[in-house]
């Protein structure tokens, strides 16, 4: 079953590549429960099929790092973006993309979490596993108020601008 509007997020486990250390969390891969992320929280996340593919890497990574400022203007907390990577691959990205934390780079290296959400599609027949399909979504404080889920191999409603224009 896919997530919808309403719904609270599922529990699960994501992974962050960090490049400074601080109070409780070491440079490297540090692993967080995605409730205690949550709570209290306004959360602008989007999803992608893969770091470093072409149009994740030039249109929708880039079209949040452009749209940051006015994006968190309108109450948002953080940005998230979600990938069936490793966290040393997303940390990677994050550093390519000059992400400067602006967006959280947040791996679901196995799927469990995507999976979760009913948000998963099988590659493997092409040699890539189980992914990820494009989204973007609003939560609040652990739920869903705005989704937008593209069709694969599109990106046409969960690019930042249509997010931020949700964001009224």
């Amino acid at each position: 079953m896919t997530i919808k509007v309403g719904d609270h997020l599922p529990d699960g486990t994501l992974s962050e590549y960090l490049e400074t250390a601080t109070a409780g969390c070491s440079v490297g891969p540090n692993n967080f429960r995605v409730a205690d992320l949550l709570k209290g929280k306004t959360i602008a996340l989007f999803a992608v099929p893969g770091a470093f593919t072409p149009t994740c890497s030039s249109r929708h990574l880039p079209g949040f790092l452009a749209l940051h400022d006015q994006i968190k203007a309108r109450g948002v907390d953080e940005i998230w973006c979600v990938a069936v990577n490793d966290p040393f691959v997303m940390g990677a990205w994050g550093r390519d993309q000059k992400v400067a934390g602006r967006v959280r780079m947040m791996a679901d290296g196995s799927a469990a979490w995507t999976k979760k959400l009913g948000l998963d599609f099988d590659l493997t027949a092409r040699g890539l596993g189980v992914r990820s399909q494009r989204y973007s979504a609003v939560i609040r404080d652990g739920v869903v108020d705005k989704l937008n889920v593209d069709a694969a191999g599109q990106l046409e409603v969960s690019d930042a601008k249509t997010l931020l224009d949700q964001l009224g």
